[in-house]
């Protein structure tokens, strides 16, 4: 199995971008986290990031055809991209939407995903566990699939 793990703006300033949300831990620690858990998990993983949302677009389609899951974080545009939706809903691989923190215990306009409806589970408030949980989902669609 190969996942796709996305992370949209700002995610490579954790440990520097509010902490007391976000943790002191860094991007390349949350990188390292992954690369752990899909190894245990025996999954092939690659992991992208981006501030820009053409970038991620880009990056979604080109998943098609080569990836069986893409676990996303989009961020900021959680709340404003219908854009990412079309093109997850376009490459039709099974999708779960992740977040370190809980939106629901943040500001009122962080409780609306426009991404959640093209994807399988969102999972947030989790910490970096949140992307294992990801993980652990899309394995276990993929299992029932086949």
């Amino acid at each position: 199995m190969k996942i796709l793990i996305i992370n949209g703006p700002n995610i490579n300033m954790l440990g520097i971008r509010e902490p007391l949300i976000y943790g002191e831990d860094t991007y390349e620690d949350l990188k390292n986290y992954i690369v752990k858990h899909c190894k245990e998990k025996k999954v092939d993983v690659e992991i992208f990031q981006s501030n820009h949302e053409g970038d991620l677009i880009d990056k979604i389609q080109e998943a098609y055809d080569h990836f069986d899951g893409i676990v996303i974080n989009p961020a900021a545009f959680t709340h404003t991209s219908i854009a990412i939706y079309d093109a997850l809903k376009t490459v039709g691989i099974p999708v779960v939407e992740v977040h370190i923190s809980d939106l629901d215990k943040r500001e009122d306009f962080r409780k609306i995903s426009y991404i959640a409806p093209a994807c399988l589970k969102v999972i947030k408030g989790e910490g970096f566990k949140s992307y294992a949980l990801a993980i652990d989902t899309l394995v276990e669609n993929y299992k029932e699939q086949k």
